[in-house]
């Protein structure tokens, strides 16, 4: 067949496919057992493709018998009916025809046994867009996407492809953005979309949202003035919230600071009449802790990690003081970076050195004592100060 194929092809066209489909597959133009025997084992399919260079009809209707027949093809196989698909539907001027070529491309892109590199040149030889936008989500190239509607000026497919993949990547909105704002055209319907998400993200700073728009010779004061007043309102409640918080916070301390004093030097009264580990009636020897909980003894050395810390708050003191101690590296960190960036003659390799060890990770700050309101009793008292008042009481029933 590689020698005598093209001509055969040439003379008896038909009978020359059906000839192929049988040598590569299990199709049979006639069932009698000689001619099954006959066959022998399939051929490559892939060796046959030149044989049908003057053939391209002959070419699509073997290509599409091996692909049904035998899904596992080679290949060159499923290329070559993806360039022909496309090329039918490059050339076709029937809507409905071109249409119909259009969703049988689509679907060969979409088996399992297309190469995405392949795919990806021919669709954007042939101009495919369809195809090779598709084959752009299924890469996860969200970027690619939007750049593509870029090129061909499609504005409102910028902000649909930024609504769509900008969970993904928060970028597209800036890139967005920065697209809009270098356009001469008037794009303010479009530039207040974009700000409106951004805005409501917080995924640029004002100044350089402000920046970036300076660059469009359209864009008015009024395309950002909604943003800038919510922004701006927005910062002023944070910060009327964040001085109230501290106004709280330094009562709390100096409330907290007050009742230690007391338990301290003064006397306490324990009124508890349940055991907090078992929640059965209190019973002597029993022990009590000035952070308010009380057990039976026996009961308090069986849960007990030590003796001077009550069991029940001592998973929330141990999370404070982690906290507390690792705030206390942290502040360590940052002072001797300052110090070291201040001294070095190449500032550069300090900030990477430090970066890499963490020094510009966020702080987690303790705005409130675990277990409850401060100064309420309710295990925020320090390890420490719970072991100086530490009341152990042991008496026989």
């Amino acid at each position: 067949m590689k020698r005598y194929g093209k001509t055969l092809m040439h003379h008896v066209p038909e009978e020359t496919t059906l000839l192929l489909k049988g040598l590569c597959t299990d199709y049979q133009p006639r069932r009698d057992s000689a001619d099954r025997d006959s066959l022998g084992s399939k051929a490559n399919s892939e060796e046959f493709i030149p044989i049908f260079a003057n053939n391209p009809h002959e070419l699509r209707a073997f290509l599409e018998h091996m692909i049904e027949v035998e899904p596992r093809s080679p290949q060159g196989v499923y290329d070559t009916l993806l360039e022909l698909r496309l090329q039918d539907w490059a050339h076709e001027q029937d809507p409905q025809k071109k249409s119909a070529l259009q969703d049988a491309a689509l679907c060969l892109l979409k088996s399992d046994y297309t190469v995405f590199d392949k795919a990806l040149v021919l669709c954007q030889m042939h101009n495919f867009k369809e195809g090779v936008l598709y084959l752009y989500e299924k890469g996860k190239l969200y970027q690619q996407i939007m750049h593509y509607h870029m090129q061909n000026e499609e504005y409102a497919k910028v902000v649909e492809a930024c609504k769509r993949y900008g969970e993904q990547e928060a970028c597209l909105w800036e890139q967005a953005l920065g697209y809009f704002a270098r356009k001469e055209e008037d794009c303010k319907t479009y530039i207040s979309q974009v700000l409106h998400h951004i805005d409501r993200n917080n995924l640029m700073p004002p100044l350089l949202v402000v920046q970036t728009l300076a660059h469009n010779s359209s864009a008015t004061l009024s395309v950002i003035k909604d943003y800038l007043i919510s922004k701006l309102q927005r910062e002023s409640e944070q910060i009327e919230d964040d001085e109230r918080k501290i106004r709280q916070y330094r009562e709390d301390t100096a409330q907290l600071r007050t009742e230690i004093q007391e338990l301290k030097n003064s006397a306490k009264i324990f009124q508890k009449t349940k055991c907090s580990m078992c929640n059965s009636p209190l019973e002597l020897p029993s022990v009590h802790f000035l952070c308010g909980h009380s057990f039976h003894q026996h009961c308090f050395e069986s849960y007990a990690e030590s003796e001077a810390e009550c069991p029940t708050c001592t998973p929330d003191n141990r999370k404070v003081m982690d906290m507390l101690r690792a705030q206390d590296q942290k502040r360590d960190l940052h002072e001797n970076f300052a110090r070291q960036l201040r001294c070095s003659n190449d500032g550069f390799s300090v900030v990477a050195d430090y970066f890499g060890r963490g020094v510009f990770n966020k702080l987690t700050l303790i705005t409130d004592l675990p277990g409850g309101k401060p100064g309420g009793g309710g295990g925020g008292l320090e390890a420490d100060l719970q072991r100086d008042l530490l009341i152990h009481t042991k008496r026989n029933a």
